[in-house]
């Protein structure tokens, strides 16, 4: 075989591993992960962590999808959604993610400044506020008084979460 062969074949896997690179950065990109390394995934994508993140304290059990630790050490939760975003995102996404975050906090010892809700289409990074610290314990706090109380009343009027709902057979309240 001749050196322009070799040529040839050298140029085109040097044009292939360019264009893969650039393939890899808009993948990356589009993922809605922020800049770092991922060191836990609920997805099995890289790796699977086997254990949830868990208080004790507050008896609070939960698997994000990612963690992500940023360059400066810092670890954002990011959670995956399969649907379009809405215009905003849904409350129940928002508790969802600052429970993630109250989780980051306790096991490994750095409270998550934001985290991410990414749907398929679009991204929002979630500020962990006080605030919104207090609305989940608040919600927990409900969510506790409603295992003791004798009739707990539906919280929605949406018939496709009715539907969805695994104790919708014994609901008197259902709409679907």
């Amino acid at each position: 075989m001749s050196i322009w062969f070799w040529l040839v074949v050298g140029i085109g896997l040097l044009v292939l591993a360019v264009a893969l690179w650039f393939w890899s950065n808009a993948a990356e990109a589009q993922s809605g992960l922020p800049g770092g390394s991922v060191i836990y995934t609920d997805g099995g994508t890289w790796f699977r962590n086997e254990e949830p993140l868990y208080s004790d304290e507050d008896q609070l059990v939960g698997r994000p999808d990612y963690l992500v630790e940023e360059p400066d050490g810092s670890i954002v939760p990011v959670e995956l959604k399969s649907g379009n975003a809405p215009a905003e995102p849904y409350e129940s996404h928002i508790v969802q993610l600052a429970a993630y975050c109250h989780l980051v906090a306790v096991n490994y010892g750095k409270r998550p400044s934001y985290g991410i809700i990414q749907y398929r289409n679009r991204a929002f990074a979630v500020d962990y506020t006080q605030e919104l610290e207090a609305d989940l314990f608040d919600l927990l706090a409900e969510m506790r008084a409603g295992l003791y109380a004798e009739e707990v009343d539906r919280d929605h009027n949406d018939w496709r979460r009715c539907a969805r709902c695994g104790v919708r057979g014994d609901c008197y309240q259902r709409l679907a």
